[in-house]
């Protein structure tokens, strides 16, 4: 199967770059590529593999042992001083999303446990990657507990695996390369901070670009063997390139003056510890060798700020990432990076395109027909605390609740006649009675399951008042950034003048929520009915899409409803249907006032809801309410 040549890929140049970089000096610690889908992140991901020089490793090791310094505690060894040695190409290899713990890891033999009786370690995916490239493919939606597993590798070089009866640790030093979508959740801060350097790619939009990638694609499908014959020697000076690096690597100089620059440019960033500036000395080092250079200059540094410090600046997951040129001039001067060796089409690959927000002109009508509209912005989310529901579910791989479920980790076996075969196990358990037949053993998996939370909010002019808005709207940017971190889902409903809305769809992309809830308007009269119906709709249709995924609705209301004929009376219909359908809610009542009407603790009454006086709508308490709720 032909590789469709690197030097063929249009466009793309930062990201060419950054796996360069990454080649020449792996200690960067790898490339996170964000980007819409369409935009051949993986494809120039495995072309660039491709280049890579081999590497020479003892013969028969299964963890790529180095014959001039093998691994002394290598589970193959140890290997003496004359041991043979072969030149293989360096692997890449990709990491399934769906992949199980053990497949990772590696775990018990079980040809040598069955044929031989004998409990036998076979390698997994981390001692294949170890000197060479570890590939995650939508990355964000790898499965917490393989994401621990590649924090642990990538951050201590080794990978110690205790189970199925067996103890073993090896060596595992890669390069991890990631790939996502962001329109598809974004990235646990902890793993993103781990790959050293971040590139953003977009589809280009100069039709002229457009074009020869489609030409080149068509080509390279008519006859692959042949278009990569053309660019051969194209990548084969890059490769070379990239030997030539290597060797000069040991000889760049990082002048004093060099490394305080590099530290000013990351104080002037607001980054977090100290690791940009470690992967950012590192990887103008590696530019500078790249380019032939012995010393590192301005350009170099300004190069390797502007991929490995945007996504360590960010506050939070709400703040879009930023290459932030002007600071960048402003603290090293204005003088352009040298080209890229291979510039390509002239092309734009910069930054995706942001998504619109609301439109900040949306009126609505009161009684008089006099427009009544108000705008306001969230202030700052705040972490809020864990919550879970109570009960155990059984709904997609989170960080919330307890749940049984098939993905998470094996902490034991048991008999049964359900439930995933626990194959060591069984193998240890025939093994030891020595019975005819298998002892078959299942697994005991411990999870955790991810969850919906749907706001539905009362955005009409009895909630119109500024200040309200604006403490909902930061309760709903709070909820929705625990849930980025629990591997939630989060939706909103508002409902103001004649109808609901569907603000914000069930979604764990923080992104698109962010600029979705920014400028929500409110005012106008009250449809409660319509509010409720929608956010019964909601969530029946999204259990039609996931069914395991339990839901909890919160209302936020005074529980007036104005608008339409018997507006308060099918709000209670309203009620009654969300009711029989088994939801969990709560209704945060936000009637403020001398005297009240009592309306909203009538509608948590036909909710079957738990019920929450609040006199404003405080986001503090409504987190806090959330939390207590979740059942």
């Amino acid at each position: 199967m032909h590789v469709y040549p690197f030097g063929a890929v249009v466009g793309s140049d930062d990201l060419a770059l950054a796996l360069t970089l990454c080649a020449v000096s792996p200690s960067i610690g790898g490339v996170l590529v964000r980007g819409e889908k369409g935009t051949a992140k993986s494809t120039t991901v495995r072309a660039h593999a491709a280049l890579l020089p081999p590497v020479t490793v003892v013969e028969g090791c299964r963890f790529s042992c180095d014959p001039t310094a093998p691994d002394p505690s290598c589970p193959d060894g140890p290997h003496p001083a004359d041991a043979a040695a072969h030149i293989r190409p360096v692997r890449l290899v990709e990491l399934p999303v769906g992949a199980a713990e053990d497949r990772v890891t590696g775990s018990l033999h079980l040809g040598k446990a069955l044929s031989e009786r004998r409990a036998e370690y076979e390698p997994g995916l981390l001692a294949l990657a170890h000197r060479g490239v570890l590939y995650v493919d939508e990355v964000n939606l790898l499965h917490d507990h393989l994401v621990d597993l590649l924090l642990d590798a990538a951050a201590m070089g080794r990978s110690t695996v205790e189970r199925d009866g067996v103890s073993v640790a090896h060596a595992s030093r890669f390069v991890l390369v990631g790939t996502m979508n962001p329109e598809e959740g974004e990235l646990r801060p902890q793993l993103l901070d781990r790959f050293g350097l971040a590139v953003d790619v977009a589809a280009p939009r100069d039709p002229r670009v457009r074009a020869e990638i489609v030409r080149r694609r068509m080509a390279f499908d008519a006859d692959p063997a042949g278009f990569a014959a053309r660019w051969a020697d194209r990548d084969a000076e890059w490769s070379r390139g990239i030997v030539a690096a290597r060797e000069l690597v040991p000889q760049v100089v990082l002048s004093d003056d060099a490394l305080v620059s590099i530290a000013e440019v990351c104080a002037a960033f607001d980054v977090d510890g100290m690791r940009a500036d470690l992967v950012t000395a590192r990887t103008a080092i590696a530019h500078a060798a790249w380019y032939g250079r012995t010393e590192v200059t301005r350009e170099d540094i300004a190069a390797a700020a502007r991929l490995a410090l945007p996504h360590r600046r960010r506050r939070n997951p709400f703040d879009a990432p930023t290459s932030s040129d002007d600071l960048l001039d402003e603290l090293l001067g204005e003088d352009d990076t040298d080209p890229d060796p291979d510039p390509g089409p002239d092309d734009d690959p910069g930054g995706g395109e942001s998504a619109p927000g609301e439109t900040a002109g949306d009126v609505a009508s009161d009684s008089a027909g006099r427009s009544s509209t108000t705008l306001s912005a969230a202030s700052d989310p705040y972490r809020t605390e864990v919550f879970s529901i109570d009960r155990v579910g059984r709904g997609a791989a989170g960080r919330r609740s307890r749940a049984v479920t098939t993905i998470g980790r094996a902490v034991g076996s048991r008999r049964g006649d359900s439930g995933p075969v626990h194959l060591p196990a069984s193998i240890r358990a025939t093994v030891v009675t020595d019975k005819d037949g298998w002892q078959l053993r299942r697994k005991i998996i411990e999870g955790r399951e991810a969850n919906l939370v749907l706001l539905c909010v009362d955005a009409s002019g009895s909630m119109a008042a500024r200040n309200r808005m604006i403490q909902v709207k930061t309760a709903v940017l709070s909820l929705l950034l625990d849930a980025y971190r629990r591997r939630d889902t989060v939706g909103l409903v508002t409902f103001r003048g004649t109808g609901a809305t569907l603000v914000l769809p069930p979604t764990g992309s923080v992104d698109v929520a962010a600029a979705r809830l920014q400028e929500l308007p409110a005012g106008g009269r009250t449809p409660l009915a319509e509010g409720l119906l929608e956010a019964a709709s909601t969530i029946r249709k999204h259990a039609l899409r996931d069914p395991e995924r339990r839901a909890l609705l919160v209302v936020v209301t005074d529980g007036r409803a104005t608008a339409g004929p018997h507006a308060v009376t099918r709000s209670l219909d309203a009620a009654d249907i969300i009711a029989a359908q088994g939801i969990s809610s709560v209704v945060v009542d936000s009637e403020t006032g001398r005297f009240r009407m009592g309306l909203a603790a009538r509608l948590a009454e036909r909710l079957g809801a738990e019920y929450v006086p609040v006199g404003e709508v405080d986001a503090d308490a409504l987190a806090g309410i959330v939390r207590e709720r979740a059942a």
